[in-house]
């Protein structure tokens, strides 16, 4: 999985958050909610879907399973005028990213972040930057399936 580097620009989204921790993982308990009501999102651009993760500014330096982060499920939106009934709204700041392509279904998911995050991070010439982690669900995501495609967005700056 070699990334391209590219700029993220400012993006506006709404959905449904939660907190939770890699050992409990409830992603898919929020996707349920979101999904029947995700054509209440009426200011909606596109057909993605954002799969966004906020975590502590240390949260990858003595990585514990048990850490609690703010996952959400979202949309990109126009602006933040509606914003249905318990759904939120965030800002994604504009800012430089490394975007790796994934094909294959969940199970695979964790080794492909094993891989960014000990082998390609480590050896680049980028360290993780605190903003915003996230997933794009586009048109060629399908959902456990092992031909879906999704892109895994990591917020980088160059090492000093």
């Amino acid at each position: 999985m070699i990334p391209r580097l590219t700029i993220f620009p400012e993006t506006k989204i709404t959905g449904m958050r939660m907190t939770m921790s890699y050992s409990d993982y409830k992603s898919r308990e929020l996707w349920k909610c979101f999904m029947p009501r995700r054509k209440e999102v009426l200011n909606s651009i596109g057909t993605d879907y954002y799969s966004m993760q906020l975590f502590s500014p240390n949260f990858y330096d003595n990585f514990n399973p048990a850490a609690s982060f703010e996952y959400w499920t979202a949309m990109a939106v126009t602006d933040f005028e509606i914003i249905p009934d318990g759904m939120d709204s965030f800002t994604i700041n504009s800012g430089l990213y490394a975007v790796f392509n994934y094909t294959g279904d969940a199970s695979g998911a964790p080794a492909a972040f094993e891989y960014i995050f000990a082998t390609w991070l480590p050896s680049s010439e980028y360290v993780l930057d605190h903003r915003p982690h996230f997933e794009i669900l586009g048109d060629k995501y399908k959902n456990d399936h092992p031909d879906s495609e999704e892109e895994i967005w990591i917020p980088v700056k160059e090492k000093k």
